[in-house]
């Protein structure tokens, strides 16, 4: 029996040769890519890009591409919140990014009832990478070593070691079990907290807590790193009471979401010396504005929510897209599907 024909559009800018790497997937696939009019990329692997400013008439182009599609790689940039209607045929999406619940919401698409993957576990190395990074650069004190080198003081001194320190990763997901075993392998002692009931095999786990044993365990960690998904429930969940609770030299490191966390209690607690430090890749709001106090603050490190996006994040991201599509036409379960009940 002949496998019907999948026309495939690509949403972001891709490599010709992972392109190409698409399009040899089977006889029955046929890839719509245009690259000049899709926004164009500021730096590698992005899929955000700048817009272009198209005529009418390509922008037209792009409507006739999009009408074909049976499946998107990416969202459609110019009107995600339209794609049930722009494109009748759709039927699956795959999503360029893991935490993809909040753009889900914000365009209606959890609603549509069309089929979308999620990007989950592509970013999970370059994340626990950062996460180790933006704790060591406290535990180690990096910033006062740049003070003193920018004064040429020497002075020698002491510093904390990782090893022997407690981290609570929040969210045992893929990023958050990478986060646990790379922290883990630097003899680091790890405690968990994932979602309640949920089951997790998790290497170097000391203890997994619940939700409701939060609060009590704040006050015995050295590391918060936030790895989980914003949902209804885990929005806020570290409010200020929170922030509260954890240790004067406690170091927060969230590779999640901004409003995870109560950024102006955490922003407080920060300028008064409160805390050890906070390594940072998400906001409450993004850019961070020019005025915001955690621009100046010594103890802060401020990415640009750039912390999951690498050289060869495009290549992994086809890898996962062709597994899928041979699930897809097998007719067997897809990888990463959202769940618009979870959010995630």
């Amino acid at each position: 029996m002949a496998v019907p024909e999948l026309t495939i559009a690509i949403g972001s800018y891709l490599e010709p040769v992972l392109v190409e790497r698409i399009a040899a997937a089977g006889p029955s696939v046929r890839v719509l890519y245009e690259p000049d009019l899709l926004p164009v990329p500021r730096y590698r692997s992005d899929h955000t890009g700048l817009r272009r400013d198209l005529s009418e008439a390509a922008l037209g182009n792009w409507r006739a591409l999009t009408a074909r599609a049976d499946i998107f790689f990416d969202f459609d940039w110019l009107e995600p919140e339209a794609m049930p209607r722009h494109s009748p045929n759709l039927r699956w999406i795959q999503a360029t990014s893991a935490g993809i619940g909040g753009f889900m919401q914000r365009t209606g698409l959890d609603g549509s009832g069309l089929t979308v993957t999620t990007a989950a576990g592509i970013h999970a190395v370059p994340l626990s990478e950062f996460a180790v990074t933006g704790a060591l650069y406290f535990v180690k004190g990096i910033p006062q070593l740049r003070e003193r080198q920018a004064a040429r003081h020497w002075e020698r001194y002491a510093t904390r070691q990782l090893a022997g320190l407690r981290a609570l990763v929040v969210g045992l997901g893929g990023i958050g079990r990478a986060t646990a075993a790379s922290f883990a392998g630097l003899g680091v002692e790890i405690w968990g907290l994932g979602r309640d009931h949920g089951s997790y095999e998790v290497a170097g786990l000391a203890r997994l807590i619940t939700r409701a044993q939060l609060d009590a365990a704040l006050p015995e960690i050295d590391i918060l790193v936030l790895a989980c998904p914003l949902t209804d429930d885990t929005a806020g969940m570290i409010g200020a009471a929170q922030i509260d609770l954890l240790r004067a030299d406690a170091i927060v490191v969230n590779i999640a979401r901004g409003p995870l966390i109560d950024q102006r209690a955490l922003t407080a607690a920060l300028a008064g010396g409160r805390l050890g430090g906070a390594c940072l890749d998400v906001f409450a709001v993004e850019p961070l504005p020019p005025d915001d106090p955690l621009w100046t603050l010594g103890n802060v490190l401020v990415s640009p929510h750039s912390a999951s996006t690498v050289a060869t994040e495009n290549a992994a991201l086809v890898d996962l897209f062709l597994d899928n599509l041979g699930r897809f036409t097998a007719g067997v379960p897809l990888r990463n599907r959202y769940d618009p009940v979870r959010g995630y």
